[in-house]
């Protein structure tokens, strides 16, 4: 895969403030090489953006680094759960050994609650709820030994190759993973029917002894009708920041976002906002330039309103130098 723009960790804090949205546009809509437009405005610390037509790559910061991530872990945990072809209606119960996890997590899956393996999966993908997450490790055959040894081992088999899990919920900072790693797992785990559906829920209720209890997504973006969103999963821990990995339809177009450590403010899904006008627009007047010349502007702005591409003013076969609204060649200093 060909990065477009790479930018070390000690940059990100002192360049401009700019959006992606010059480097998507001369990428998709001209289909000539951007290099060098800047830094979109995203807190996370580690991004991938891959489109899935030709497996490049749009946008990549720290791609090949692995840290924690969280309860993105829930999504190889469902993945190896349904490879193993265990029954989704067979009835688990919460135990002891569920509530004893590594780190103290607020749940209202109550010890004695007994729901089905699909809901139990539903509710880690959809509600990230870390009980379910490990009900599902305790039951998966072999018990919880066996269910890591799996993960890890699929991990291997989807080429995760700085990946390592220790746990099913995510609650451990030992699983790891690289932003490149995960864009494979978001691929895998698009693929299967019943992760779309469950990560994707908006809502889900579930009968907890004798009270029927909502639970709800923790992404808001699977509520915003401005995204087409295939497969999500959000992660939060204090090694981790919040996390955010999707797979999306935007103006036709798959791609795979992944964005890991977001330390403040607490909202991951900003982040997955900030995305959107950029990788959905095909105007270059949606940049954050200030040093764009107007003529450039005004030039574009014609083109649009006759019905022209005005991918005509960054065609290098046309003469034109491959596009990057930021380069002195199209604006005056």
């Amino acid at each position: 895969m060909r990065s477009i723009n790479r930018v070390s960790p000690s940059a990100t804090g002192r360049l401009p403030l700019t959006v992606v949205a010059g480097l998507f546009l001369g990428f998709l809509a001209f289909q000539a090489t951007a290099k060098n437009i800047g830094e979109p405005k995203l807190k996370s610390s580690s991004v991938l953006i891959v489109d899935q037509s030709d497996s490049s790559v749009l946008y990549s910061r720290n791609p090949d680094v692995a840290a924690p991530i969280a309860s993105i872990t829930k999504l190889m945990t469902a993945l190896v759960v349904l490879d193993a072809k265990q029954p989704l209606d067979e009835p688990i119960q919460i135990t002891d050994a569920d509530r004893d996890l590594s780190k103290s997590s607020f749940s209202r899956l109550t010890v004695g609650t007994t729901l089905t393996r699909g809901d139990l999966m539903h509710l880690a993908l959809m509600s990230s709820e870390n009980r379910a997450a490990h009900a599902l490790g305790n039951n998966y055959p072999g018990g919880m030994p066996a269910m890591v040894a799996a993960m890890n081992a699929k991990a291997k088999t989807l080429g995760m190759r700085n990946a390592h899990f220790v746990d099913p919920t995510g609650l451990s900072s030992q699983n790891v993973a690289s932003p490149e790693d995960l864009s494979k797992l978001v691929i895998a785990a698009s693929k299967n029917p019943t992760i779309r559906e469950y990560s994707t829920d908006r809502n889900y209720a579930v009968r907890v002894h004798k009270h029927l209890v909502e639970f709800r997504n923790t992404d808001r973006l699977v509520a915003n009708p401005t995204w087409n969103i295939i497969v999500q999963k959000t992660g939060y821990i204090a090694e981790a920041g919040k996390c955010l990995v999707m797979a999306a339809v935007i103006e036709g177009r798959s791609v795979v976002i992944v964005l890991l450590g977001r330390r403040r403010p607490a909202r991951q899904d900003l982040d997955g906002k900030r995305l959107l006008p950029p990788l959905s627009s095909r105007d270059p007047l949606r940049l954050e330039c200030p040093r764009a010349s107007r003529s450039l502007r005004l030039k574009i702005r014609r083109a649009s309103g006759r019905g022209q591409s005005a991918g005509r003013y960054f065609n290098p076969e046309n003469g034109h130098p491959p596009f990057n609204p930021c380069n002195s060649q199209y604006h005056p200093n």
